[in-house]
């Protein structure tokens, strides 16, 4: 981490606790309206709780007022767009865009800033503009003070079984971070998930992929993840499509920042 105002706005992300607990509603800029997503203004009111909520630029107007008070849920807007995450069209590739930068992205509201990179694809040259643009953002968020999140996001993520994700995203963590990334969210790869922890010296954040059978299995997912070593979550269909949002989120929080066993926080809340 470069500066003081990373290290201010990564302190309110994560707001005293040792882990952090953010939503995801950007999966229109991929899949287009999906279910608890339709009219995303009146379903990210339900989301206060999170400690921050990670959109798309374009949203963040029609989102404004949701984030316009004190102790509103950190800002994190995406800052490209790649092939590999249209996953209806199942490309194999991860050619990567720019949509704004960082500068631009603050100018809209934001509180920290978030880019992927997709390494391993078919083309060598296109591993290479993916790390160009991340290095680029690296540069941004030097001269702006905003934290970096980098998704660490290997093609077929969603599909592929955790612990065959294993070696793409240790090294992916471990080339982020000395890329100068100040956070990273991936995928967690099951008990091996820890050696990715310890050699990766930034926090890394769970997603939550596919939405789970169950609130409960979200809950035990989100638990294994930060037993190895995982420093949060970055939740989105497993909330925004919950029965209840509200109830799941704060499940979800007693979970991740308060310790709280899967099983004894699933009966709390009435969640099967």
């Amino acid at each position: 981490m470069s500066g003081t105002g990373e290290r201010i706005r990564l302190s309110r992300l994560f707001n005293g606790a040792e882990n952090a607990v953010v939503v995801a509603v950007d999966h229109g800029l991929y899949f287009g309206p999906i279910d608890g997503l339709i009219d995303l203004p009146t379903a990210i009111k339900k989301l206060q709780q999170a400690d921050g909520v990670l959109l798309s630029a374009g949203m963040a107007a029609h989102c404004a007022d949701f984030f316009a008070h004190r102790g509103a849920p950190a800002m994190i807007l995406r800052l490209n767009w790649a092939t590999n995450y249209v996953a209806p069209w199942q490309y194999e590739h991860s050619h990567s865009v720019n949509l704004l930068n960082v500068s631009e992205a603050v100018r809209l509201g934001a509180d920290v800033v978030l880019g992927s990179v997709t390494l391993k694809t078919p083309d060598q040259a296109e591993d290479a503009q993916n790390v160009e643009l991340f290095a680029r953002y690296a540069q941004q968020k030097t001269q702006t003070g905003v934290p970096l999140i980098c998704e660490v996001y290997p093609i077929g993520g969603d599909h592929a079984k955790p612990e065959d994700l294993q070696e793409q995203v240790a090294i992916g963590c471990r080339m982020v971070a000395e890329l100068g990334a100040d956070m990273i969210k991936t995928f967690y790869t099951g008990h091996g998930f820890a050696k990715i922890a310890a050699a990766t010296p930034i926090p890394i954040l769970a997603l939550g992929a596919l939405k789970k059978p169950t609130e409960k299995d979200a809950l035990i997912a989100a638990a294994e993840a930060i037993e190895h070593g995982a420093r949060g979550v970055v939740f989105g269909r497993n909330v925004v499509q919950a029965s209840n949002p509200e109830r799941l989120l704060e499940a979800l929080k007693e979970v991740v920042k308060a310790g709280m066993a899967p099983d004894v926080t699933a009966k709390k809340f009435n969640l099967d």
